[in-house]
């Protein structure tokens, strides 16, 4: 009976805020957009900043032994106005289809509240019965791509240059913490903590409230003053960088300038990362704005009918005209070097063809794009996946004297398709490339595979694999990037004398190459210990049954 008297007394208090304050609200925004004023033009005009916007920070050297704090949104995040895009990622990937549509559905609400009563509804909808396991998850594989893409380049200089850096948001700490402390190298992270039985959220904040920045930092600090504070230029930023020795702003009015004449100006370019981006979850391909996420459900229902057809078409169709009835329903194939596909190895054997890994269909649009049949071995498929592959597919043990077998068994039989990275990756880098493919024949020829998408990736980590295509080919317009390399020259492979590994390093550094990827040595363990926590290995059920 606790959770049900909660929640009443939430509505009522909702609906108080809502109907009690709105007439004073609604009037308030008027006056201040002139709708009173006989003549609009004689408004008084704003008051100048108190505070130099941050482009006025003068030399960041020296600074190493100050302290610095700031806030996560409209500050180190450029144009983040409103935090709603992240609710809602939390709300998808972390809750349901169901939870993200009535947070979609709120939005129009929200757009009437006030900033607190709209962060409580928010927190309230996306948080009510989420398992704190899902959110842990989600703040550390989904929600720092997106932080990153939005990093205010300026902001993050000025942080960086400073020693000790503390974040003080009303944005729930869940939501920034992991990403904040592990990308930014924040120190301290004071933020919203909201309230949870067991293992579960409430969808309600804990009794000390949203988090009043320039308490909290009276709090912190106590009488010592912070060095540098950077804040938005809202007025109630302002309160608490009058704590600060050394306070500046992030202008939204010159940044939306900037933005609209070079939107470059506000984007973090990934070679300047904090920290590098190999490996990230979720299936939402773009920031969910409330347009964005609109526009997503409106595309489901006809998106599922496209992917069934486009799944039906390279399943049961030739080669040409699955690429044909494809082509029209908006896939887009690039094929280049068709003429070093390595059919001539027939004389020596068949082709094994090494490719990198970015969906399940990697096998299928190569086989489509050569216009034969392919073997394809992996470790982990999906019976789902399995069913539905129209070519064959076999499935890897890990123990490399069985597996080294059945691909010598498989190469026997016709051409070969191998991924040595062994798992997929969505970012412009190769893993580690298993050598035992090099050990198998001298026939090898590189495939360089690329993929982009839109609005869903067709890959997860912990999410339902037997999903991955169907989100692949649910997207508006995907499209698959394939170069077939030359054919690797003997004297580079193991018959000329080199060491598997050897001949695995040069491979990888050649597709890497020809993508302009960067070549790593992490393997899918470390992916999978990163974004499920576990070793990504389906353990198959031996037991006899009687």
């Amino acid at each position: 009976m606790v959770f049900p008297t909660v929640l009443l007394k939430l509505l009522d208090w909702l609906l108080y805020h809502l109907f009690a304050n709105s007439c004073h609200r609604g009037e308030r925004k008027m006056r201040n957009h002139g709708f009173f004023s006989k003549n609009p033009s004689l408004k008084p005009p704003p008051p100048p900043p108190q505070y130099p916007n941050l482009t006025k920070c003068g030399d960041l050297e020296g600074r190493v032994s100050q302290t610095l704090v700031c806030d996560i949104q409209n500050t180190l995040l450029a144009n983040s106005q409103s935090f709603f895009p992240y609710f809602m990622l939390v709300a998808f990937e972390g809750g349901s289809l169901i939870r993200a549509l009535l947070l979609l559905l709120s939005s129009p609400i929200l757009f009437l509240l006030d900033y607190e009563l709209k962060l409580r509804a928010m927190v309230f909808i996306t948080f009510c019965g989420l398992k704190v396991k899902d959110m842990e998850g989600v703040s550390r594989a989904v929600l720092p791509k997106f932080y990153l893409e939005n990093l205010n380049p300026k902001v993050y200089e000025v942080c960086a240059s400073t020693g000790n850096r503390v974040v003080f948001t009303s944005v729930p700490r869940v939501m920034v913490e992991e990403f904040l402390k592990e990308y930014l190298g924040v120190g301290d992270v004071v933020g919203t903590e909201l309230h949870t039985v067991g293992q579960y959220f409430t969808g309600l904040i804990c009794g000390t409230g949203l988090v009043v920045k320039h308490r909290a930092i009276k709090e912190f600090f106590g009488e010592k003053k912070p060095d540098v504070g950077i804040g938005s230029s809202s007025p109630r930023d302002h309160l608490f960088l009058s704590l600060c020795k050394e306070a500046y702003v992030v202008n939204s009015t010159e940044d939306n300038n900037i933005k609209a004449g070079a939107n470059s100006a506000l984007i973090m370019p990934r070679e300047k990362y904090p920290k590098p981006l190999v490996f990230h979850d979720g299936r939402l391909a773009f920031l969910p704005t409330p347009f964005a996420t609109l526009s997503m459900f409106m595309w489901l229902p006809p998106g599922i009918i496209l992917a069934i057809f486009r799944l039906f078409v390279g399943i049961f169709l030739p080669y040409k005209m699955a690429i044909f009835l494809g082509t029209l329903s908006g896939v887009r194939i690039r094929v280049k070097g068709l003429n070093h596909s390595g059919t001539e190895g027939g004389k020596k054997g068949h082709v094994l063809y090494v490719c990198t890994h970015r969906t399940l269909l990697d096998p299928v649009f190569l086989s489509t794009s050569l216009g034969k049949p392919l073997t394809a071995v992996t470790y982990s498929l999906s019976k789902m996946s399995e069913f539905i592959a129209p070519i064959r597919t076999v499935r890897l043990t890990r123990d490399r004297k069985q597996d080294g077998e059945t691909m010598q068994r498989l190469l026997s039989e016709g051409d070969l398709v191998v991924c040595p990275e062994g798992t997929t990756c969505r970012e412009p880098y190769l893993l580690r490339f298993s050598s035992l493919f090099a050990e198998l024949t001298d026939e090898i020829v590189p495939v360089a595979m690329n993929t982009k998408v839109t609005m869903f990736y067709g890959t997860t980590a912990s999410g339902l694999k037997c999903l991955d295509p169907i989100f692949f080919l649910m997207n508006p317009r995907p499209i698959y990037y394939i170069q077939v390399l030359g054919k690797v020259p003997r004297e580079l492979t193991c018959a000329g004398g080199k060491s598997s590994f050897e001949v695995a390093n040069y491979i990888q550094r050649q597709l890497g190459d020809a993508l302009g990827f960067e070549c790593t040595n992490l393997t899918r363990k470390d992916k999978y210990m990163m974004l499920a926590g576990n070793e990504g290995v389906v353990v198959q059920d031996k037991r006899r049954r009687p």
